[in-house]
């Protein structure tokens, strides 16, 4: 196709779709062509650059065009297993806190990628075990709030145990899952799992996650 040809197909593509990511690779023709028309539907309007490579076709509000959801975002960035939320925003959506963080963070097992607006990325290259045992964003979540539980739980221990147990039984949560990756995540991590484990009743489980070495890692507990 001509450059005139490829301009016309890109803008009808994306005129026809709804919040939807879109890079150049999504399209016939020249990468040079692609690349440009997809450029000139970004200065138009019609299309937010997300970065380079990466764009974002939203529904029209009253306030512009809305943005794509974080974790949207995350798997159009970053992609794969083992992503999921971090901190107040893991927490939040365990509904174990209320709080409604101003920047959504994300943690990846591997290095982090370059923040975009509206979203910061943490690395947890050493949690290797999260992609290696394909966890989804709602088990990634769990670990990142059990390494920050005295920093973004609100619930009581009685009402997040209730609520984890909920979302185990739903299958949102998967805990063998969760038991096989902590072998890679910090010792803190480890034993508010085990304690975790043994409020659910599933003592097995729980030794089945390896014990902190250290006495003080040894002591910590869900309320901690």
């Amino acid at each position: 196709m001509d450059k005139t040809s490829v301009a016309s197909a890109v803008r009808a593509r994306v005129r026809r779709s709804r919040d939807r990511f879109w890079t150049p690779e999504d399209f016939d023709g020249s990468p040079e062509a692609v690349a440009k028309a997809l450029s000139r539907l970004s200065e138009s309007g019609e299309l937010r650059r997300v970065r380079r490579g990466l764009y974002w076709r939203g529904s029209s509000t009253m306030l512009g065009m809305a943005p794509p959801r974080a974790s949207g975002l995350a798997d159009a960035i970053v992609g794969g297993a083992g992503t999921g939320p971090a901190g107040l925003s893991a927490a939040l959506s365990l509904g174990l806190s209320t709080q409604v963080p101003r920047v959504e963070t994300i943690a990846v097992p591997r290095r982090a990628p370059r923040p975009t607006p509206g979203v910061r990325f943490v690395s947890r290259a050493g949690s290797t075990r999260r992609r290696d045992e394909h966890l989804n964003a709602v088990e990634v979540a769990l670990l990142e709030v059990l390494r920050g539980w005295d920093r973004t739980v609100e619930a009581s221990p009685a009402v997040a145990v209730d609520r984890i147990r909920d979302l185990s039984d739903a299958g949102a949560i998967r805990l063998e899952r969760v038991v096989r990756a902590s072998s890679t995540e910090p010792a803190s991590v480890r034993e508010r799992l085990r304690a975790l484990l043994r409020a659910l009743n599933r003592p097995g489980d729980a030794e089945r996650v390896p014990p902190a070495r250290s006495s003080h890692n040894a002591t910590l507990s869900l309320a901690s």
